[in-house]
C-alpha cells in the first residue's frame, strides 16, 4: 500500500500553489504568469519555498505550454538578482561575449568551442557557462574543454581571475545557481526539458555586453529576443545552432535574431557547404586537436570539411552582435589565422 506523507500544508493552501493554478487551470482557464509573479515564482524556487511535487508540477506545466518571453524575463532577472546579492562587489569584469551552453552535442563535435577560444586568443573576453550530463549521450563543453587542457572555473571568483588573465573562462552553472542545477540534473527522471533548460541561455550572469543564444526550436527565437529586450540587455543574438548550441551549421541556410539597442532585427546567414557531408560515426576529441593545431586544412580529412567552416563561421556569428556581417566575415577568417596554436 502506498503511504502518503503528511505536511503542514493540509489545511492551509502553500503559496506556491497561486502560481500552479495560474498556469495549470484547464484550457480556457489558464493564462501566462506576468513578468512579477514569474519573478516572485523563481525567488520561491530559488529559495527552497516549495515541495518538491510543487517544483514537478509547476516545471512540466510549463513545458506543456511553454513558456513566455516576460516569464523568462521574470525568471532570469529572479536568478540574476539572487547571483548579485552573492558576489563580491569587488568583482567588475564584465566580458564581451556571454556563451551559454547548454545543449550538449550528438552528431557534430563542439566546434564552437574552438571558436570561442580563438575569440579569447585575439583579445575579446568571452565567458562561458552550461551544465554537463543532463542528457545522455551527449558530448559537453566542461569534460572536452578539460580534455583539451582547459581548465574550468570552480567559483565566481576564479571565472573573474580567468577572464583578467586568459580572456576565457567556463563555469558550471551549479556555481552560479544551485537550485537551478538541481532541477537541471532531473532531466532523465522527467523525460523532459524544462523551462530552466530555456532560461539559463538568458542568465548573462557577468552582465556582458553581448549575449549568444543558441536554440534548438525555431519557435523559441522571437520569444527569446523579447525576452533579451525585457531584460535589457543592449545586444544579444539567437541562432539555431547545430545541435541548439550556438554553433554555426554550414549545412543550412538560417535567419538569427538580433537585440540591438532595445530593437529587433535578423541577419540572415548563407549556408557555407555545397552539399551534406555525411556525419562522423564517432566524436573524437583528437579531432578538435587536429583542426586547431594544423597549418593548414586538410581537404577531405575528417573534420576539416565541416569543422573549419563551422568554426569560422561561428566566430562570424559571434562578431556579429558588434559590427557589420561583412566585417564580421573578414575579421573571423583573421582572429582563426591568428589563433595560438599551441593553446590546445
Amino acid at each position: 500500500m502506498i503511504e502518503f506523507k503528511h505536511h503542514e500544508y493540509e489545511d492551509v493552501e502553500h503559496p506556491f500553489a497561486q502560481y500552479i493554478r495560474i498556469i495549470g487551470k484547464g484550457k480556457n482557464g489558464a493564462r501566462h504568469l506576468t513578468q512579477i509573479e514569474s519573478y516572485d515564482a523563481m525567488k520561491m524556487i530559488i529559495n527552497g519555498q516549495l515541495l518538491d511535487e510543487q517544483l514537478g508540477a509547476f516545471m512540466m506545466l510549463m513545458r506543456m505550454k511553454e513558456e513566455s518571453a516576460e516569464e523568462l524575463a521574470g525568471f532570469c532577472q529572479a536568478i540574476k538578482d539572487q547571483f548579485n546579492n552573492q558576489i563580491s562587489s569587488n568583482l567588475h569584469i564584465h566580458p564581451d561575449f556571454d556563451w551559454p551552453c547548454y545543449a550538449g552535442k550528438k552528431r557534430q563535435l563542439p566546434w564552437y568551442l574552438l571558436a570561442a577560444l580563438a575569440l579569447s586568443d585575439s583579445g575579446y573576453k568571452i565567458f562561458m557557462h552550461g551544465f554537463d550530463g543532463h542528457t545522455i549521450g551527449r558530448m559537453y563543453a566542461e569534460k572536452t574543454l578539460n580534455a583539451l587542457g582547459i581548465d574550468t572555473a570552480k567559483s565566481v571568483q576564479q571565472a573573474q581571475t580567468q577572464l583578467q588573465e586568459s580572456n576565457f573562462s567556463y563555469l558550471c552553472l551549479r556555481y552560479i545557481n544551485p537550485a537551478m542545477a538541481n532541477v537541471m540534473n532531473k532531466r532523465n527522471v522527467m523525460g523532459l526539458r524544462t523551462p530552466v533548460h530555456t532560461l539559463c541561455r538568458m542568465i548573462n550572469p557577468f552582465n556582458a555586453k553581448n549575449v549568444l543564444q543558441g536554440i534548438f526550436h525555431p519557435a523559441y527565437q522571437g520569444v527569446h529576443q523579447k525576452a533579451n529586450i525585457l531584460l535589457g540587455y543592449p545586444s544579444a543574438l539567437v541562432y539555431k545552432g547545430e545541435g541548439g548550441e550556438f554553433e554555426r551549421n554550414p549545412e543550412s541556410k538560417r535567419e538569427a535574431y538580433l537585440v540591438k539597442d532595445s530593437t529587433e532585427h535578423s541577419i540572415v546567414f548563407d549556408k557555407l557547404l555545397e552539399r551534406r557531408l555525411v556525419k562522423p560515426k564517432t566524436l573524437d576529441i583528437e579531432v578538435l586537436k587536429r583542426v586547431w593545431r594544423s597549418n593548414q586544412a586538410v581537404i577531405g580529412e575528417q573534420g576539416f570539411d565541416y569543422g573549419l567552416p563551422a568554426i569560422i563561421g561561428s566566430i562570424e556569428l559571434a562578431l556579429s552582435t558588434c559590427m557589420s556581417q561583412d566585417h564580421a566575415k573578414t575579421k573571423a577568417v583573421q582572429i582563426w589565422n591568428n589563433r595560438n596554436k599551441n593553446k590546445i
